[in-house]
């Protein structure tokens, strides 16, 4: 199955020691890629075919793959630690190159650019590729602004939501604790007034007991008396006898 065609655009903007800033527009392909450059009054391009870029990256040791995204991602992005140069070469050319660190080692990568027969086309086609990419990028700063606006508003009304459902929550909590309280005291009254009348019960029960106990040893005493009454008035009794019998 052959793999579909994918392809990527990048422009870069160079400024170049010795020389006016130039602006690099790259179409990356599968297995080659294509290069358009100009300095606002002169254009250059490179057309790598699959074969030259094939070469390139047998000479390195490197799948074609691998070697196409390392050259996207010089000029693509500017690359702070490496050197940027756009030489004169043979017959209007120029020779476009940039260095790079393997393994330690400063390497160079330089592809040839022959001048553009429509200069003016070749600037223009990158002006407006530019122009649309701005478009493009304030399109998506906007759209992002706009999402993160939306995403702010559903932040605000969660917590809003949340804050509400916290307050909810502790009122429901207040009220729960303060019923349970008044159950509570309700139950320790109850008890309370359960105690307090087993007590008067008890002192009661007692008091009468102690009535009872008293009402005893006074019947006790009254009987005691009375039979000492009674045995006061037989004893005295038998000594009258006793004294009517002497006298006869």
């Amino acid at each position: 199955m052959v793999e579909s065609e994918k392809t990527k655009h990048t422009c870069l903007r160079l400024e170049i020691s010795g020389a006016d800033p130039i602006f690099v527009k790259g179409t990356w392909h599968n297995s080659r890629f294509d290069i358009s450059v100009t300095d606002g009054s002169s254009s250059w391009i490179c057309n790598a075919t699959e074969e030259e870029v094939a070469e390139r990256a047998a000479q390195w040791d490197q799948p074609v793959s691998e070697y196409l995204k390392l050259a996207e991602q010089y000029l693509g992005f500017r690359q702070p630690n490496s050197i940027y140069s756009f030489s004169d070469a043979l017959e209007g050319s120029k020779r476009l190159s940039w260095t790079f660190e393997k393994e330690g080692t400063k390497l160079e990568w330089r592809w040839k650019c022959k001048p553009a027969h429509d200069s003016k086309k070749i600037t223009v086609g990158i002006l407006d590729f530019l122009m649309e990419a701005n478009i493009r990028l304030s399109d998506e700063v906007v759209n992002k602004t706009r999402s993160f606006e939306k995403m702010r508003g559903e932040a605000e009304r969660c917590l809003a939501q949340g804050e509400k459902l916290c307050s909810e929550k502790t009122e429901f909590e207040n009220a729960t604790y303060a019923k349970f309280l008044s159950v509570l005291n309700a139950k320790k009254a109850k008890l309370r007034a359960l105690r307090d009348k087993e007590d008067s019960v008890r002192v009661v029960e007692e008091e009468e007991s102690t009535d009872k106990a008293e009402s005893f040893e006074s019947g006790r005493s009254d009987d005691e008396k009375s039979e000492e009454e009674v045995s006061k008035k037989a004893t005295s009794s038998k000594a009258r006898g006793g004294k009517r019998a002497a006298r006869s």
